[in-house]
């Protein structure tokens, strides 16, 4: 008994000092055999002796408490240097998100037109016909109707087939002049390796006074805008037809791919269709009740740009969710 307090005190690890405890304390412990002798003690002296042992198991108690705290504190400190983090050490970085091709495609589009001092409005995707179809020269049974594959609802609603509505509401609040551009998510019934159900369209409207806006200012911003998202290359202007503009016209640019040369892309021509736009045809001027002004307007397919930015071949795939696409735009 004279070195147990020693036992305790030597103890090295928690670890150690459990088997001290056992040994001390356990049912078939030092102090438990010591406590089995009482029974052969004779009466008078039994007191006397439990008096001592108890005094000597609280001592060793205390100091075995004692000792844990100890050798706790010591545990607890290893373990915190062990995990221990350099916080001024540069890590694994983790792999960080960007926006999506198509996003980041309509971004830049919008950052030039609102530099061009364009404001930004939007509208709801369910329209009416007169909003969709009829104040843009298309009455009903106009053939060509037949160009956009329309989503009719029963009520007669449809989901909007261009961001044309838009330009429409707005000269319904608003009076000349007018400089905005309408982006946004429409729909068609079309899907195959350049149309999907559903996309998105940047369209432009300018309208003010008589005199004031031409085709000439037009061709101006459209060409600096193509080569401001494609860099250096020709821009040429078509004729062409749309119920809503007049003159109209098809923009192409130069292809990207050959330099104009001619490749499988452009179709070995050397052009490449990117945007439709023309002069805002007088019948829409009336529906809206505007009078004396003129304007012109311009629409294009975001997800075309983003597949000629980044040489994208089938324009399903930006809508599959296929990381191992998505990650190449990281």
């Amino acid at each position: 008994m004279e070195n147990l307090e020693a036992k305790i005190t030597q103890a090295d690890s928690l670890e150690a000092l459990e088997k001290v405890r056992i040994e001390l304390f356990g049912k078939k412990g030092l102090l438990a055999a010591e406590f089995a002798k009482m029974k052969d003690i004779p009466g008078p002296e039994k007191k006397a002796f439990a008096q001592g042992l108890n005094e000597k198991k609280a001592a060793l108690q205390q100091a075995f408490d004692a000792r844990y705290e100890v050798l706790k504190a010591e545990a607890v400190e290893t373990m915190l240097k062990a995990e221990e983090i350099d916080v001024s050490l540069y890590g694994t970085l983790a792999q960080k998100g960007v926006l999506h091709p198509v996003m980041e495609t309509m971004d830049k589009i919008i950052d030039y037109f609102v530099a061009l001092n364009f404001s930004v409005e939007t509208g709801g995707m369910i329209e009416d016909d007169f909003h969709n179809f009829e104040a843009l020269n298309l009455p009903k049974y106009h053939p060509a109707r037949d160009m956009q594959d329309t989503f009719y609802f029963k009520d007669g609603g449809l989901l909007r087939t261009h961001t044309s509505p838009v330009q429409i509401r707005t000269m319904l609040k608003e009076k000349p002049s007018i400089r905005m551009i309408a982006p946004g998510t429409v729909f068609r019934r079309d899907y195959d390796v350049t149309h999907t159900p559903m996309f998105h369209q940047v369209e432009g409207l300018v309208v003010d006074e008589k005199g004031k806006v031409s085709f000439a200012n037009l061709k101006a911003i459209l060409t600096d805008f193509l080569q401001y998202m494609f860099g250096d290359v020709d821009v040429r202007f078509r004729p062409s037809f749309f119920p809503f503009t007049e003159p109209s016209a098809e923009v192409d640019i130069s292809c990207i791919f050959c330099g104009g040369e001619g490749c499988r892309v452009c179709s070995h021509t050397g052009w490449i269709e990117i945007l439709g736009c023309g002069i805002v045809d007088p019948n829409v001027f009336k529906a809206v009740d505007y009078e004396d002004v003129s304007g012109y307007a311009f629409g294009l397919g975001v997800e075309r740009i983003a597949m000629l930015m980044h040489q994208i071949p089938d324009l399903r795939s930006l809508f599959e969710g296929d990381i191992r696409l998505l990650e190449q735009f990281r």
